[in-house]
């Protein structure tokens, strides 16, 4: 892409109103597979909940009690923030005894969080 085009101007939006038919007609029945998405990254985008999960990509499996000294939050901040990970289906976990463990739910969010951090890391 030429400099021109990436530079970021006053004005940055087109001129002229015209689009490729083709690609509107190709691309627009598949735009409503979002649906639904959107919620991942609303569960992501809250800073504690987004520490918890990086946390559960480094470790594959943390207790309730450990989450919340991670992120230096009180147990029922961090069951709060856990519950609401596994309701919206990024977290999972299973009980031992009087102990609660979670995990990221699979490897798609694993694989999702940790792109997300190399990308930050790259100087987003």
């Amino acid at each position: 892409m030429s400099k021109s085009l990436t530079e970021k101007s006053p004005n940055d939006t087109c001129e002229i109103f015209c689009f490729d038919e083709e690609k509107v007609n190709r691309i627009q029945p598949q735009i409503e597979q979002v649906n639904g998405v959107e919620q991942i990254f609303k569960a992501l985008s809250d800073a504690t909940r987004l520490k918890i999960a990086y946390a559960l990509t480094l470790e594959e499996e943390l207790c309730v009690c450990d989450v919340g000294n991670i992120i230096e939050a009180s147990t029922a901040t961090a069951s709060h923030h856990l519950r609401l990970l596994r309701k919206m289906g990024l977290a999972k976990y299973r009980k031992e005894g009087k102990l609660v463990f979670y995990s990221l739910k699979d490897q798609h969010i694993h694989q999702l969080v940790s792109i997300a951090m190399v990308h930050a890391k790259e100087g987003v």
